[in-house]
């Protein structure tokens, strides 16, 4: 087990490579995970040059074996993967920053539609400007957009993939983000209001931000975040993958119950499998909560790590 409690207590078995890939295939940087109503995972990497398959999405079972694969255009570009049901029906969202286009296909990979660089908002001066990272839905079904790796700015597309506003601007300010990598429509009920919420992982400003869903700044958290990349809510409870290593949960009033496998400071993104340390995470990317109240952990090193977090006290 591994946990470092800050307050309460959590503890949790770490099996790390508890997704691999099938025989001959090669993750590359494991970037985004997901969960359906039927409890398969889907796991999106970006493909390393050695693999034999060249898919970007696998699907895995519940209990971890291997399905399918789907999505060789995503190759490269495999980031941000998101999962809603929309009137009974499951669909998954895609950032692709190798093509620089927000994605939004069935469980299958087919594709529905696909939304470029919003060059309507005059907040781009050429479409490579636009590199987005991830998505959240809001109550309504408008889709929030995070440009993470392109100008920083977050928008609102409508559920058609349609271009609606802008939502915050790139800055340090409140109300402004750098690096908006990943983001949530919180309906838990904050200190910040009771409404349901936009945050957002401001991940260059080195902290989570609020916002209300149609833009403006309610709060900053700031204790126990370092570079956060997600978020995923169950109850009471939020999930932080926070990328200098570590996995942070925090409670209803946005603070750490637990930090867990704490790793950092890390330098071994680029090492070797054998030269990771049990128990320590390198990276963390994402990180979903399964059905089960379990963890999946996925991190960005080229050679991909996907860790079950399997409960054993409750956090």
């Amino acid at each position: 087990t591994c946990a470092l409690p800050i307050c309460g207590s959590a503890k949790y078995e770490v099996h790390h490579d508890w997704l691999v890939p099938p025989s001959g295939a090669a993750f590359g940087d494991t970037h985004g995970v997901a969960q359906d109503a039927a409890g398969n995972i889907y796991l999106a990497h970006t493909v390393h040059p050695t693999s034999t398959l060249k898919d970007a999405v696998y699907v895995y079972s519940p209990d971890g074996k291997f399905l399918r694969s789907w999505g060789a255009e995503f190759a490269g570009g495999a980031h941000g993967l998101d999962l809603r049901s929309e009137d009974g029906t499951e669909f998954l969202y895609h950032c692709d920053t190798g093509r620089r286009k927000v994605v939004k296909t069935k469980l299958d990979g087919t594709v529905v539609w696909v939304a470029d660089c919003p060059m309507e908002s005059g907040a781009y001066k050429k479409p490579e400007d636009w590199c987005p990272t991830n998505v959240a839905f809001g109550p309504d079904g408008t889709l929030f957009v995070g440009d993470g790796y392109g100008a920083s700015f977050v928008h609102a597309f409508s559920k058609d993939g349609k271009w609606l506003k802008i939502i915050a601007r790139p800055g340090k300010d409140p109300g402004q983000v750098l690096c908006p990598h990943g983001m949530l429509v919180d309906t838990r009920g904050t200190v910040f209001t009771k409404e349901p919420a936009l945050a957002v992982a401001d991940r260059g400003n080195r902290r989570i931000q609020y916002l209300s869903l149609d833009g403006k700044h309610l709060g900053f958290v700031t204790v126990g975040m370092r570079m956060p990349c997600d978020m995923k809510v169950r109850g009471d409870r939020m999930l932080v993958p926070d990328l200098e290593s570590v996995v942070t949960i925090v409670d209803a009033k946005n603070a750490p119950v637990v930090h867990l496998c704490d790793g950092h400071p890390s330098a071994l993104r680029g090492a070797p499998r054998e030269k990771f340390i049990p128990g320590k995470f390198v990276h963390p990317h994402d990180a979903i909560w399964l059905a089960n109240g379990d963890i999946l952990v996925a991190e960005w090193v080229p050679i991909g790590r996907v860790t079950l977090l399997k409960r054993v006290a409750a956090a």
